[in-house]
């Protein structure tokens, strides 16, 4: 019976219901976390929704969740949002962000918007108390030190998920932070992988969306084909688990199965692993510290016998390395590196410049912007406009 007791209390306490906001509902995380509450009746409460440009699929999503605040980014698209949600309130623009995760019963923020715009929203969620399911690495890439530091003093947890970091947050529960002492990043290798510079000075934007494991938005395919997403990865971990850059190793394991791994001082090494779905980091996120059952395919070692694993080529792949050095100066050469990678991205996918050029026009950035060792807030976003600036001039050259 007392054991009974227990696992009823158990199933139940799972079923608390959570409030949640969702910053970029539209998008590939934001669609799979609606699908992870979805699938969990009864357990998470949506309270706030925003779009950049997507109005369409955010009606639709309001109309189901039926949150209290609705943002939709692209001020040209408020008057169709608005009259479509009677009964909801619908604000717009970047600066509503804020007032999204803002309210009063939201309990966890899932950051699912790209981009450094991001930053913003994620430091006011975090001075509102907010837990943050952090979706969005732009923050920690640009400012992890200054939001870390945020997140301790406001007694707020940063749950990651990425999948490579929801791998390392796994493997770490119940470890003494002292007895970390390494991280294998698992990287893909993208659609390029064993491709050389003449390959890549040819690639088009067709072939660099097609990432062979993973479905996910154009920017980050794009950021996974040249490397850079998994160098972002890195400086991300560097912050979310309080270690230097050489205690980071990237390992390309094309299978993407093994999410991450981490080793011990004792020489012990601990990975997680499972199918390349988002949608099981993003409901780990959401249901922590719990972890809810789920209706998910399961992995058979069977239909995958095989784990293959090698270094990256940091040659051909000169992003890696970038991210790796701009990881190592700091200051807020993070910020430029990533504010460059965006323009260059945007660029790319707009067929301005070739697949290699992204990396030229990044390293001209890094060189050309004034580095700051211990940057303010302002000095970041100052940095990041100046980045931008810049390397939109070099797009055009």
């Amino acid at each position: 019976m007392f054991i009974h007791q227990r696992i009823n209390f158990a199933n139940e306490k799972l079923k608390i219901l959570k409030h949640i906001s969702i910053l970029g509902s539209t998008g590939s995380i934001g669609t799979q976390a609606l699908d992870v509450v979805r699938a969990n009746p009864g357990c998470y409460q949506i309270d706030a929704l925003t779009a950049q440009q997507n109005a369409p699929l955010l009606i639709a999503q309001a109309k189901e969740f039926k949150p209290e605040l609705v943002v939709i980014g692209n001020e040209a698209r408020y008057a169709e949002v608005k009259a479509a949600l009677p009964g909801i309130k619908v604000l717009c623009g970047t600066d509503a962000l804020v007032a999204a995760v803002e309210l009063p019963q939201s309990e966890i923020i899932l950051t699912a918007i790209m981009g450094s715009v991001g930053l913003k929203p994620t430091i006011a969620a975090i001075r509102a108390g907010k837990d943050i399911a952090l979706a969005n690495k732009e923050t920690l890439v640009v400012a992890g030190d200054l939001v870390m530091t945020l997140a301790r003093e406001h007694g707020v947890r940063i749950i990651p998920v990425d999948s490579e970091h929801s791998a390392i947050f796994q493997c770490l529960q119940g470890e003494a932070p002292a007895a970390l002492e390494k991280i294998f990043l698992t990287a893909s290798g993208g659609p390029f992988r064993g491709k050389n510079r003449g390959f890549l000075a040819q690639v088009s934007r067709e072939q660099a969306l097609k990432h062979p494991n993973w479905v996910m938005g154009a920017k980050i395919t794009i950021d996974s084909a040249s490397l850079m997403n998994k160098g972002l990865e890195a400086i991300e971990a560097r912050w979310l688990f309080d270690v230097k850059p050489e205690q980071i190793e990237v390992v390309v394991h094309p299978q993407s199965i093994i999410h991450s791994a981490v080793q011990f001082t004792d020489g012990s090494i601990k990975a997680q692993m499972g199918l390349p779905d988002m949608k099981l980091p993003i409901h780990y996120a959401l249901a922590y510290p719990d972890r809810q059952e789920s209706a998910f395919e399961r992995f058979s070692f069977f239909k995958h016998p095989s784990f293959t694993f090698e270094a990256p080529d940091t040659n051909v792949f000169r992003n890696l390395r970038l991210a790796f050095r701009a990881m190592e100066q700091g200051g807020n050469m993070p910020c430029i590196l990533n504010a460059a990678n965006e323009v260059v991205v945007e660029a790319f996918l707009k067929d301005k410049i070739g697949f290699l050029e992204m990396s030229d026009i990044i390293e001209s950035c890094m060189q050309a912007i004034p580095f700051i060792a211990q940057p303010t807030l302002n000095n970041y976003l100052e940095s990041d406009a100046e980045t931008r600036i810049f390397a939109a001039q070099c797009v055009t050259k």
